[in-house]
């Protein structure tokens, strides 16, 4: 003790030292929990589905009927992902597994996605020969392929614009990288796929559901 009662002099700063020490472990995990724990804002959180790389050319290929029947050739992604574009609505979409009814508009722009799904340039219309490439947010803005990893095999996408209604069925799903622009390349037949970020809030992967046309008002689709 010293003269006056107290803890000598070292021990006070030990002591002083390691509440210091326990306060900022204290305020380093609360910190941390608010950085992880934080509501998304969409800028911060790299809930980007935009795909990054080239895409290969399509071909054209006889048909099942034996006629020849054009692909069309998908754009690459953009390359100012945030560009100043108008949002244009050209369908509608219905996915009742996960309760989703939305519009989609043309463009894979992060400018047009923050507002809803997008078709991507150049890949089929909705019904048409080709396939059809959807793309959209999980987890920002309006969320529309949030539950996108629920969907199953027999399960229903509804695509609908001024040509008529187009159900697709659920064949599938994979998860690959940003680099696989080949989800988007068109190949013979009538097929959708739609992808979005994975896991939701992160762009390191893309989770896609691929599916094939089995309603149409088309003759011969």
């Amino acid at each position: 003790m010293d003269d006056d009662g107290s803890l000598p002099r070292r021990r006070r700063i030990a002591r002083s030292g390691a509440v210091v020490a326990v306060a900022l472990v204290v305020v380093a995990v609360v910190v941390g929990a608010a950085t992880v724990f934080a509501p998304d804002d969409g800028a911060a959180s790299g809930d980007s589905p935009v795909l990054l790389g080239t895409v290969a050319s399509s071909t054209t290929r006889p048909s099942a009927s034996t006629t020849t029947i054009p692909l069309s050739q998908p754009e690459n992604p953009p390359e100012d992902e945030y560009a100043d574009v108008p949002v244009v609505e050209i369908a509608s979409m219905e996915i009742p597994r996960v309760g989703l009814a939305t519009s989609v508009s043309e463009g894979i722009w992060l400018t047009v996605l923050d507002k809803g799904p997008g078709h991507w340039p150049g890949t089929a219309a909705p019904g048409g020969w080709g396939n059809v490439v959807i793309a959209g947010h999980r987890a920002t803005f309006t969320q529309p392929f949030r539950d996108i990893d629920d969907l199953l095999a027999g399960d229903t996408i509804v695509l609908a614009d001024d040509t008529g209604r187009y159900t697709y069925s659920v064949t599938g799903s994979k998860v690959v990288t940003p680099e696989e622009v080949d989800i988007v390349t068109q190949r013979p037949g009538r097929t959708i796929t739609l992808f979005a970020c994975h896991p939701p809030g992160s762009a390191a992967y893309r989770y896609v559901v691929v599916g094939t046309l089995v309603s149409s008002p088309r003759p011969g689709a």
